[in-house]
């Protein structure tokens, strides 16, 4: 992460904690040997990689007289190097100013200041903590506002997009697994893909014709990450519920990373509190990426494990291969069972009979007193639609 940001690691080190020390997080010792570590080097960062309180915070920035970034403030950092669009911003603002409010320490008596009134009478005033705190909320109900209006958006677009027959389907997966490269390949877009974390933070959707024919909508989500910080989760809650409503997702793994065992599960752990229900999750696709990168008999083994499944695809997005097979997959994914049918419809109901033939729905049609008797053949998630209209 830290390459991320394009940080120059100079030391890392590997503290045991037997024993998590209130103010300093680390023992006294560790403190030291840290401290001459850093002044010998000229070191301007020191990351911890673990949540460190706001005492904490201070206190070793005070030792050492550097900046001190835990987990969560590296990953905002990221977040906010990466945010192109004004969603993705505000987003981004309302995860940094909710992190930052518990910040706040009592650090410095001598900027407490006067509101009105003699000490003795009002007492000290208005602190500037209290005034800072003050101000980051006005902040955070002004971003909050603010996303309202996007998540209103992204309501009225969801529900414009389920007026249209076409499915939606989502592409998950841990940070640079490769979703963006794999979405440009089929939908020969030119979305951002870099080998970095978090290179996508904004949803994009293109519409993708199947080899049979059919059409879906295929959008590129912000990646996953382990221990992803309660405030990005809250902030990105917008974007990400672009997931909960499509029909089907794809979960692309990084299949040559050492811990893409331990990733997936965290990516499943993250589905899960965004409430993807288990139904959808075992419904899910996963798409072993980056093929290309692991040794001849490493694929092999993978191949073979994904031959026995019908939920399992090995693709490279680099060379193209297996993306063939994973468009077919997708296709018989979303394939539900038909069933046909005679409805009547009144001569009133041209609306309705209008519909039937856009969706291309009907098989036959014959004129009755009545209006109209209509064969049709479709899936009980059509014939949902048919009722709504």
């Amino acid at each position: 992460m830290a390459h991320a940001l394009e940080l120059e690691v100079i030391e890392q080190i590997v503290v045991p904690l037997k024993k998590v020390q209130a103010g300093l997080l680390f023992g006294k010792g560790k403190v030291e040997e840290i401290s001459a570590l850093v002044k010998a080097n000229e070191i301007g960062l020191v990351i911890i990689d673990g949540v460190v309180s706001p005492i904490q915070q201070r206190n070793l920035e005070k030792t050492w007289e550097v900046k001190v970034l835990d987990r969560t403030g590296l990953i905002l950092e990221i977040f906010a190097n990466r945010a192109a669009t004004r969603e993705g911003v505000l987003q981004v603002d309302l995860a940094s100013l909710s992190y930052e409010k518990t910040r706040l320490v009592r650090s410095w008596t001598h900027l407490e200041r006067q509101r009105g009134g003699l000490s003795f009478v009002g007492g000290s005033g208005e602190t500037q903590i209290e005034s800072d705190r003050r101000a980051i909320d006005d902040a955070i109900v002004r971003l909050k506002r603010q996303l309202s209006k996007v998540v209103k958006t992204r309501a009225l677009h969801r529900s414009a997009r389920k007026k249209i027959p076409y499915p939606i389907v989502a592409l998950v997966g841990y940070t640079n697994a490769g979703k963006s490269t794999i979405f440009n390949y089929i939908t020969g877009a030119s979305v951002m893909a870099k080998d970095m974390l978090f290179a996508t933070l904004d949803p994009t959707m293109r519409a993708v014709t199947l080899p049979t024919g059919r059409d879906i909508i295929l959008s590129d989500t912000v990646g996953f990450i382990s221990e992803l910080p309660t405030q990005l989760v809250a902030a990105f809650r917008a974007t990400l519920e672009e997931v909960l409503d499509a029909d089907l997702i794809l979960h692309v793994r990084d299949i040559a990373h050492p811990e893409t065992e331990t990733q997936s599960q965290d990516v499943m752990d993250i589905l899960t509190k965004l409430g993807i229900e288990e139904p959808a999750q075992e419904d899910m696709l996963e798409v072993w990426n980056k093929i290309d990168a692991v040794d001849q008999d490493a694929q092999e083994a993978l191949l073979n494990i994904a031959d026995r499944s019908d939920k399992i695809e090995v693709t490279s997005a680099v060379t193209g291969a297996g993306i063939d097979r994973l468009m077919q997959a997708i296709d018989d994914a979303l394939t539900e069972p038909s069933r046909t049918e005679t409805i009547q419809l009144a001569y009133s109901e041209g609306k309705r009979r209008a519909w039937l033939f856009s969706h291309n729905l009907v098989d036959s049609e014959e004129p009755n007193d009545l209006g109209f008797l209509v064969t049709v053949t479709w899936s009980a998630k059509l014939a949902a639609q048919f009722e709504t209209v």
